[in-house]
């Protein structure tokens, strides 16, 4: 046989393979441009349109549309913030001798407790005692008077009775995170302490200093008895004059001012200085770990934290606080540890007693406490207003896990600090909560472990010197 040249493709097949190389050269470019294009927005997150802001933030750990957050000023303390930086340090003006605001607001917890313990050491012997352990005092200074229901009229005020019974005619809202502020008008909010009872920092301070169970002055005499015998008295002079030293009530209060005056000025009360403000500026990533646990916290079908613990910031630019300083009855497992809690006929019920007595017949507060920041809530040892768990860990199981396995919750698988005419004040509604016993619980160990981690993000100081994250240091 002879070798035959191959016949020439047809005119058909010719035109089919050059349909072929003009398409996959319009791929490759399309490719390239696409490549060239991700590659901007992966590099320049900021540019890229919203629709691609989750795939950016998964892909790259960048906040793609980075915010300019307005933190208070930074300028030297005033005078009379000086005198109360004084004062919160002084352990001398405790009956003990031993015993300061810092003792229970350590500057290197971010004011929160200085350790894990439930109860801190008080009273005239420091023995560990108490109710409750002690709030933090980081990012205080936009919290509200304590108040339930509209606006009030200046000209004449309800009493919070009144209110309460205003906003008791209305239904009780769902919380969503990332949806409106939920029924503004029905719930109470604002205030200081778990239960609000204190409307200024200046309430704020003088309390512990007459608590029997903290630093146990009799009264305000005595307190100023011991101001008097300070090394810093003089400086009130130049501010009220000679005479504030022979008027103690005018001493008292001022000096309740000055150590409000000193937690306002003082930027290490709120540094807005976590990984996640830096986020929201667009200067750093977050991990993989953390960014799904930002999605999660974010999320109102899983953790719907964001619900009560706002992680966005305001129109105006203020950083996130973390609450939304409303009140809620959670239902906590009773804390044996607790030592009022040895008597079975005790309980604490926050809002309605036993330590805040304006509010007692208002029974459907009863169970409510105030929604703490979360900033610097892995730095803590002691969560919720009796102490009874010691991990973050422990916290969201009990989100996860309340109302689907209560029996891992309670000892008999039902709320057992909170008597059984009030437990319909129990939040039933608002996700995680909200699901039947034997129901798949809306986290996973995995989700739980990213939350946590997201939760990290939340610590004042990042990138800061391990020293510069103690605050304010002593006089």
């Amino acid at each position: 046989m002879t070798d035959r040249p191959a016949a020439a493709p047809s005119t058909p097949s010719r035109l089919l393979w050059s349909g072929r190389i003009v398409f996959l050269l319009a791929a490759a470019v399309l490719l390239v441009s696409l490549l060239g294009t991700a590659g901007v927005f992966v590099a320049r997150p900021e540019r890229a349109p919203a629709m691609f802001g989750d795939l950016l933030q998964d892909v790259t750990g960048f906040n793609p549309h980075p915010v300019a957050l307005i933190r208070p000023p930074v300028q030297p303390l005033s005078a009379l913030a000086q005198i109360g930086r004084q004062i919160f340090y002084d352990r001398s003006l405790s009956a003990s001798g031993q015993q300061s605001c810092a003792s229970c607001h350590s500057p290197a917890r971010s004011y929160g407790p200085p350790n894990g313990g439930l109860l801190q050491p008080g009273g005239v012997g420091l023995a560990p005692q108490g109710l409750r352990p002690p709030p933090s005092l980081a990012y205080l200074y936009r919290q509200e008077p304590f108040g339930i229901g509209p606006a009030l009229d200046d000209d004449a005020p309800p009493s919070l009775d009144q209110a309460a019974q205003q906003a008791q005619a209305g239904a009780r809202a769902t919380k969503v995170a990332g949806g409106a502020s939920a029924a503004p008008a029905l719930v109470p909010r604002g205030g200081l302490f778990w239960d609000g009872r204190a409307d200024t920092l200046m309430d704020q301070a003088s309390g512990p200093l007459m608590n029997p169970d903290e630093m146990a002055n009799t009264d305000l005499h005595a307190v100023v008895r011991k101001l008097a015998l300070t090394k810093y008295r003089d400086a009130f002079k130049p501010l009220f004059g000679e005479a504030i030293l022979t008027n103690p009530d005018l001493l008292f209060a001022e000096a309740m001012s000055a150590v409000a005056r000193y937690q306002i000025e003082d930027p290490s009360f709120h540094r807005f200085d976590s990984k996640y403000d830096h986020w929201l500026e667009g200067k750093v990533r977050l991990t993989r770990a953390e960014m799904r646990g930002l999605r999660l916290f974010n999320d109102p079908a899983k953790g719907n934290c964001a619900a009560c613990h706002v992680s966005q910031p305001g129109r105006d630019g203020l950083p996130p606080l973390f609450t939304d300083t409303e009140y809620e009855a959670l239902a906590v497992p009773r804390n044996p540890a607790v030592p009022a809690n040895r008597d079975p006929r005790f309980v604490d019920m926050g809002l309605c007693g036993p330590v805040r007595r304006d509010l007692m017949r208002q029974t459907q507060y009863c169970g409510m406490f105030l929604t703490p920041t979360l900033r610097n809530a892995a730095r803590r040892g002691v969560y919720f207003h009796n102490g009874v768990y010691h991990t973050l860990r422990q916290v969201l199981d009990f989100y996860n896990l309340r109302d689907v396995a209560p029996a891992r919750i309670y000892p008999h698988g039902v709320p057992d600090d909170l008597p059984r005419r009030y437990r319909g004040n129990i939040d039933m509604a608002d996700a995680p909560f909200g699901r039947r016993a034997g129901e798949r619980p809306p986290l996973n160990d995995a989700e739980i472990a990213d939350i946590i981690a997201f939760l990290a993000t939340l610590d004042d100081g990042y990138g800061a010197p391990h020293k510069f994250l103690r605050g304010s240091s002593p006089p």
